[in-house]
């Protein structure tokens, strides 16, 4: 680690800053070269504890940068987490103001919810089956608080895995029986289908990315609630998103979520 506190709870206050004012900063990593990734975790910890400060929750968590495509379109090798507040959770038949998000983009993802605690190490993929009550389709928007998404590894783990917003389908699914490396996806932007993909590109099996995050934040002394609501991260590349812009995913065996963008403001998260 080669950041001070100083350090850390400035860089976490520019990039609270940026996302409330809707204005990105200068990648933390052109200026900080000797930054790691323990420090970028330590950035977003401070994020989240002002978040928290403010009133806001923790809800769950999101894993991000699991399948190669996303991997090779943000220039990184290996995934990473982040938290989700309960001010991300957009309600699906709500138009999504873009003017209050800096360059957002979509990704659908398969969203896991516990109804029983994940502890690491060692947490496998029959764990993480036995511990979800339910998996919802959903979309997650990210954005980046990094001018013009020129991010490596340390500006988007500081950034809270440029998480922005969550958008949830209705339909509840029980995992039993479900084979989510085969699940396939569909996303469309007004009317026109812009990705496919199958659950089997986000680490070999979605269920892997919820075991790989509840054993890596395990060496941090963290778990998985019952409660939380996992987003394994997307196995289609992430889809630029303009006002006016329609999206929707259609999921194989569960329904499917979409969300409108609209142009106009909302109260910053």
């Amino acid at each position: 680690m080669s950041l001070t506190e100083e350090d850390v709870r400035r860089l976490a206050a520019e990039l609270r800053e940026a996302e409330l004012r809707a204005a990105p900063i200068r990648p933390i990593s052109d200026r900080h070269p000797d930054a790691d990734i323990a420090d970028a975790y330590r950035i977003q910890l401070e994020v989240t504890r002002l978040r928290v400060a403010e009133g806001d929750a923790v809800r769950g968590h999101k894993v991000g940068l699991t399948a190669r495509v996303m991997q090779q379109q943000f220039g990184v090798d290996q995934p990473d987490f982040g938290h989700l507040f309960g001010s991300m959770f957009h309600p699906e038949g709500t138009p999504l103001p873009v003017d209050a998000l800096i360059a957002p983009r979509v990704e659908p993802e398969l969203a896991f919810v516990l109804d029983r605690p994940l502890q690491g190490p060692g947490v496998t993929v029959a764990d993480v089956l036995a511990a979800t009550a339910f998996v919802l389709p959903a979309l997650e928007i990210i954005d980046s608080r990094i001018t013009d998404w020129r991010i490596g590894i340390v500006d988007t783990v500081a950034d809270n895995a440029s998480s922005a917003r969550v958008v949830l389908g209705g339909t509840r699914t029980p995992i039993a029986g479900l084979d989510p490396r085969l699940m396939g996806v569909v996303l469309r932007r007004n009317g026109e289908i812009v990705e496919t993909g199958a659950g089997g590109a986000v680490l070999g099996n979605p269920a892997q990315a919820v075991a790989w995050l509840a054993t890596t934040i395990a060496g941090s002394g963290g778990s998985l609630r019952a409660g939380d609501l996992i987003m394994p991260g997307t196995c289609t590349r992430a889809v630029d998103m303009q006002p006016g812009d329609t999206v929707r995913a259609d999921f194989e065996h569960l329904g499917h979520v979409g969300v409108a963008f609209s142009a106009g403001r909302e109260r910053a998260a």
